[in-house]
This record gives C-alpha cells, structure tokens and sequence, in this order.
C-alpha cells in the first residue's frame, strides 16, 4: 500500500503527461479526433432513450423528472466506469513495455489509464449538465456534492484496477471474465431504473450497496434529487467501508503479483 502511494506521488507529474498521451493515442488517426469521446456516448443515451421513450411507450415520470433527464444523470457516471472497469482490467497487459522492458512505477499505470478517462468523463458531464439546466432544473447548491463524488469515483475503480490489472495480465482468461460481467453490472445497477422503487426489501438493499448505483445515484443526488451524501448514510457508509476493502485488497495483490508480472508478460 506504501509502495503504490509513494509511486503515484513521486511520479505525478509523468502521471498526467502519459494520461495525456493516453488519451491522444486512443482518438489517433480518426478524423474527428477526441469528439468520438463525446460522439460515442450521444448515440448510446440516444439509442436507450429511443428504446424505452419510442419503442417500449414508456413514457413516465420518475421521481417527478422525465425519463430522459434520469436515465442522462445515470448514464454519465456509468461511461467513465464502464471504461474504467474494461481499460483498467487490461492496462497493464497494454503497456506491457514499461513493465519488461525499463524500470518503471507499474502501479502508475491504473492511475493514468483512468485519469485520461476523467477527462472525458469531465466533459461529458458539463455537457450533460448543460442539458440538465435547459430542460429547466436549476443550478443548486446540492452540485457541489460533485466534488466528492467524482474523486471518490476515481479512487475506487483505480483501486479495483489494482486487483483485475494484474490477474488480468497474468491470465487472459479473467480478463474476458470481467468483459462477460459488464452487461450483468450494467442491467442489475440502477442506471436505467429506479432501485428506490425496489421497496424496503432485502434486494433493495443489497442492490443499494452496488458501487456502480451508489455513482449512478449519487449523481442523481446531486443534480435532481437536492439530496446530501449524509442524507444516504446507509449507501454512504457502506461504500466507504467497501472502499477500504479494496483499497486495502487491491494492495495485497499488487503486492503478491507485481514481481511475476515481467516474466508472465
């Protein structure tokens, strides 16, 4: 755990000048550049939007805001972790260079993989909030809780990526696992539906304590519901006892697989 904290610091600022690089090297060569960053995810709120608005007729209010308005504030959190899960499972085995062929930080890697998809995950969410407003949602003070939410985001699935990094580069076959999973985390996480509707049941609960709808929600808190984190003590705690969790998890593997990582690659 030492280890990984004294890494990313000493190496900060080669932190952010690979997460740039990052970023520019997966948009070379298209002729729009960057906005596929933006492009991508569009179409994708377009299509679901399409599907349940046109296609299903399911036009309905959910907790007094149309449905379009709730399923943008879900989807925006869930580009960057949906990214950050797949990139951060496979990071290292992509930058297999820095770690066979010079002595190089391999747990800056998760960092700079996820920063470059922080900066996407920013402008989406201006973007997205943009639209927030002109739907007629004024600006409150309850956005600043975004500043909480968005770091914590960051820190949690870099964390997770210190875990699925490594055993993903060590076998390909749990790298295609977390690839099989990401359609089940996505339709079992409340991103296109409401998990306050679940009632007070043990399922609610249990689906409450869900990382991805704690995010999914949390954004929603912050800009429709004027809910405070502390408001949602249960969903709050429980993430950061999760957090712990893995931070102190995604330690411990690093730790047992960093050494065996060169010669396996």
């Amino acid at each position: 755990m030492i280890q990984i904290v004294k890494e990313n610091i000493g190496f900060r600022k080669q932190i952010f000048k690979l997460s740039k690089s990052e970023l520019i090297k997966t948009y070379k060569g298209a002729a729009l550049g960057p906005l596929w960053a933006l492009i991508k995810p569009s179409i994708t709120i377009f299509v679901y939007w399409f599907a349940f608005e046109v296609g299903l007729r399911s036009n309905r209010l959910v907790h007094g805001f149309e449905f379009f308005i709730f399923l943008l504030t879900g989807m925006i959190p869930w580009f960057f972790m949906s990214s950050a899960i797949l990139d951060g499972s496979k990071c290292i085995r992509n930058n297999k260079q820095f770690v066979t062929k010079m002595p190089f930080p391999v747990g800056t890697i998760m960092t700079y993989t996820n920063l470059s998809h922080l900066y996407v995950h920013f402008a989406i969410m201006i973007i997205g909030y943009v639209i927030v407003v002109l739907s007629g949602i004024t600006p409150s003070i309850y956005n600043i809780q975004i500043l909480f939410y968005m770091p914590m985001m960051f820190l949690f699935f870099t964390c997770l990526s210190w875990i699925t990094a490594p055993l993903s580069a060590i076998s390909k076959d749990f790298e295609n696992v977390v690839r099989s999973v990401m359609n089940a985390i996505f339709w079992l996480s409340g991103i296109i539906w409401d998990p306050y509707e679940l009632g007070d049941g043990i399922v609610r609960n249990i689906v409450l304590l869900n990382p991805v709808n704690f995010f999914a929600n949390g954004y929603r808190n912050t800009f429709l519901y004027k809910t405070w984190f502390w408001e949602t003590p249960y969903e709050t705690v429980g993430f950061l006892i999760l957090l712990t969790g893995i931070f102190f998890l995604g330690a411990f593997v690093y730790k047992k697989l960093r050494k065996t990582l060169p010669d396996v690659l």
